[in-house]
């Protein structure tokens, strides 16, 4: 016997219960709506074209398992998918040979499956002034922890906590009005 097929217009956050009770068409249907936003993230973090399907693929199954475990109270279906990708991204950066490369080199426009997107994020980056821009790039894009950012900034710890969190409060309010905070 076969399960009734889901509603195309079923909210992210249903489908995720659906994959807690084991439905592979709510996997696929989050797949479709999110799989373009995390490739185009995983380019700019990783670089390297090969690493970012692998990556990509993890996040989904990583989701798959804990489906269980998603809060809708503590954050959005698509933040808590972001989250799983930038992790596995994070860690795909960490297992690799330390290489450096200069911030304008993670600056550079990079060619993204869903424009939309990715033009919003650039611009919410953008709008935001040189030392909260930079601890944003160092810290999502480079991978840098909050310690790290510390040692490189001169900044105390809780400074740099707290000057991340304003900034990620300025691109929120920059996304949710698509204008500047």
């Amino acid at each position: 016997m076969s399960l009734p097929s889901l509603h195309p217009d079923l909210p992210d956050e249903a489908l995720i219960q659906a994959m807690a009770q084991g439905r592979e068409d709510a996997l696929q249907e989050l797949h479709r709506r999110y799989a373009r936003l995390l490739y185009s993230l995983g380019h700019r973090m990783l670089r390297q074209t090969d690493n970012v399907e692998s990556c990509v693929q993890d996040a989904f199954m990583n989701a798959w398992r804990h489906a269980g475990r998603f809060d809708a109270r503590r954050a959005a279906a698509k933040t808590w998918l972001v989250s799983i990708a930038h992790h596995r991204f994070l860690q795909e950066l960490r297992d690799r040979p330390d290489t450096s490369l200069e911030i304008e080199d993670w600056d550079a426009p990079t060619a993204a499956a869903d424009p939309t997107d990715r033009i919003m994020a650039e611009r919410a980056v953008q709008g935001l002034e040189g030392t909260h821009r930079e601890l944003v790039e160092l810290a999502y894009y480079r991978g840098y922890s909050h310690s790290e950012l510390a040692v490189i900034t001169g900044l105390p710890v809780g400074t740099v906590k707290s000057r991340l969190r304003a900034a990620l409060d300025r691109m929120r309010v920059h996304l949710s009005t698509g204008g500047p905070a």
